[in-house]
């Protein structure tokens, strides 16, 4: 965070889903941004009422870390309040993100029940006062990862120390770090302790909540998966890809984080169920007039292509799944279809563009140029765009 102690500067932080800026009078002020935050979700029941669940707040904190809070303030809160909440030593200062029955919906996605969870409370809206020393301790929070990172190395650990937040107060810190094994940073509590003067909290994380964390972009141009939906990570393998007929190329199916994409499983079952339709052909199909060799699978269509030239995709002719399973049995028992050209003419491979229905040749220049005679209409030479007069036959004089 910048200095704020300019009226002009305004601060978007984006880790927090906030707006700050000073106002004429030197004012802070802090605005709740939507959209502008990891881990959002839309509230679809803005406005419905329910009194069962009326007074369970949705509140976030740095980057994904949120939580359901219960309002024992007896004071109206609502989306956007800037709340100090409980916290296990101190309190913290966070941001109602949502209300009414969504948080309900939440709860139960993340089989929160309400009561035997043991919520914490909202104590009351922040004041001027504790937004000024909130922000106060989000200004040191770059600077004391940077430290921790020298401390961490200068002491021989295999760790990575990948951000730290501050809690409200200003009197706890967690700072989350990413390792391979086993770390033993009981001495680095006591050497951050000593160097920040705060509480220390480690919370280990992996690459992948670190992508979250950090945020960004992926390669279909959308923000990372990590950092805009998913809170629980699941397994991914190799197998999600394979069952895709996905190159196995490391750049191309590893993420931001180094691990496989976790796109990779959002299509993995529809593939599954598809290739279970679609036979395996061990063989050529034998037909009459040749043999006929599979060369390449469309599996949602559940489509394969065969050609007569194993060597060749020039010609080649679609069959069924369904279809190409009836002539794996009738070679089985010794039969042989009559031709696989009786099926649909062989397909071309052309070019499609991503909208469909336009031309690569679009932008040519089709217009023919009109080739310029060397004389006028009246039969006079053009030179240097004047017309000039036919020189005169001296032996007529």
């Amino acid at each position: 965070m910048e200095d704020l102690n300019t009226n002009e500067i305004k601060q978007y932080d984006c880790s927090r889903g906030c707006i700050v800026e000073r106002t004429d009078e030197g004012e802070l002020k802090c605005t709740y941004r939507p959209g502008c935050c990891k881990l959002e979700v839309y509230d679809w029941l803005r406005g419905v009422v329910q009194e069962k669940y009326r007074n369970y707040f949705e509140v976030r904190f740095k980057n994904t870390r949120k939580g359901i809070y219960v309002n024992s303030s007896g004071q109206t809160v609502k989306m956007g309040d800037l709340v100090i909440v409980e916290a296990v030593n101190g309190h913290d200062l966070g941001i109602v993100t949502m209300e009414g029955p969504a948080v309900t919906r939440q709860m139960i996605c993340k089989k929160i029940d309400p009561e035997t969870a043991g919520l914490k409370r909202i104590y009351r809206k922040a004041k001027l006062y504790d937004i000024e020393k909130w922000q106060e301790a989000i200004g040191r929070e770059h600077e004391t990862m940077i430290r921790a990172r020298q401390i961490a190395a200068e002491m021989g650990l295999e760790m990575k120390i990948g951000d730290v937040e501050f809690q409200g107060d200003g009197t706890k810190a967690i700072f989350y770090y990413i390792a391979d094994g086993r770390v033993d940073f009981r001495q680095l509590i006591k050497v951050f302790a000593e160097e920040f003067r705060i509480r220390i909290e480690m919370k280990q994380i992996g690459a992948r909540q670190e992508a979250g964390l950090i945020g960004g972009l992926g390669v279909c141009g959308r923000e990372l998966c990590c950092s805009n939906y998913i809170s629980s990570f699941q397994s991914i393998t190799t197998a999600s890809a394979k069952c895709q007929d996905l190159s196995l190329n490391p750049q191309k199916l590893a993420g931001q984080c180094g691990k496989l994409k976790c796109c990779l499983n959002y299509e993995t079952a529809a593939y599954i169920d598809a290739q279970s339709r679609i036979p395996k052909v061990v063989n050529p199909l034998e037909f009459q007039d040749g043999t006929a060799y599979l060369m390449k699978t469309d599996i949602l269509s559940e489509i394969m292509y065969f050609s007569y030239d194993p060597n060749s995709l020039a010609n080649i002719y679609p069959l069924a799944a369904s279809d190409v399973a009836e002539i794996i049995r009738m070679n089985r028992r010794g039969e042989k279809p009559e031709s696989l050209k009786t099926e649909p003419e062989p397909a071309n491979l052309e070019f499609v563009t991503a909208v469909g229905d336009d031309s690569i040749t679009r932008f040519d220049d089709t217009r023919k140029k009109k080739k310029r005679n060397g004389r006028n209409r009246n039969g006079g030479n053009r030179q240097n765009g004047r017309p000039q007069k036919p020189p005169k036959n001296n032996a007529a004089e």
